[in-house]
């Protein structure tokens, strides 16, 4: 958790939802970056015990049981919430939540579980709904920064995102960037043959994007 010891209290608190490799730097980091804007920043350990995978086989390993049962990912989500909200630096009526990767998934799940949580944004997310889940009401905000090339993520997939969030009475937003693959905001994660590319234009445009949308629902 990263804030600004300067800053007035109590203000408002934003999840990190990591990658598929966990709460490594590039999630705590994101943190650190939110507490400069005046943001309580809170980078989640989804998979417990600080584990961090290293490679594509031991990501895939960590991340499969929560794809493989989205009400357990739904469930660890709503407890990072929970936390986050109790912390006293926190005002528990302004939390938000952003994802990368995975973690983008990981946003849109809180938001589908009626979590109450203000906003969320997701980075190069996987938008899938959980298998057989009906439209229930999203409270949240939402955002969707988005490569308009991700191959595990295409267009198809963000038109039944807006089906499904219009269904479910969301404020809805997405910005897709043209010539944009998967990971586009992780230089670390650049592999052309995985179609995860980092694009620093993108980069860019989607921070300063997620910036303003926080600025305008949490402050």
């Amino acid at each position: 958790m990263a804030w600004n010891d300067g800053a007035a209290q109590p203000r408002p608190g934003v999840l990190v939802a990591p990658t598929w490799a966990g709460r490594n730097e590039f999630a705590c980091d994101k943190a650190r970056a939110l507490a400069e804007l005046g943001y309580v920043g809170f980078a989640l350990d989804l998979y417990g015990d600080g584990r961090v995978g290293e490679g594509p086989a031991a990501c895939s390993a960590l991340m499969a049981p929560f794809m493989a049962d989205r009400a357990l990912l739904q469930g660890r989500m709503l407890a990072a919430f929970e936390a986050l909200r109790q912390q006293p630096e926190v005002d528990p009526g302004r939390i938000g939540a952003i994802g990368f990767c995975f973690g983008g998934l990981c946003v849109l799940d809180l938001a589908r579980s009626g979590a109450d949580a203000a906003a969320v944004v997701s980075f190069h997310g996987l938008l899938s709904p959980p298998p057989d889940a009906g439209p229930s009401p999203v409270q949240a905000r939402v955002l969707v920064l988005h490569g308009y090339d991700d191959p595990m993520a295409p267009p198809d997939h963000l038109l039944a995102l807006a089906d499904e969030f219009s269904a479910a009475g969301a404020d809805w937003q997405f910005h897709a960037y043209g010539g944009t693959q998967h990971a586009f905001t992780n230089p670390m994660a650049n592999d052309p043959a995985m179609g995860t590319v980092y694009n620093p234009v993108a980069d860019r445009r989607s921070w300063q994007s997620m910036t303003n949308f926080l600025a305008e629902v949490l402050k």
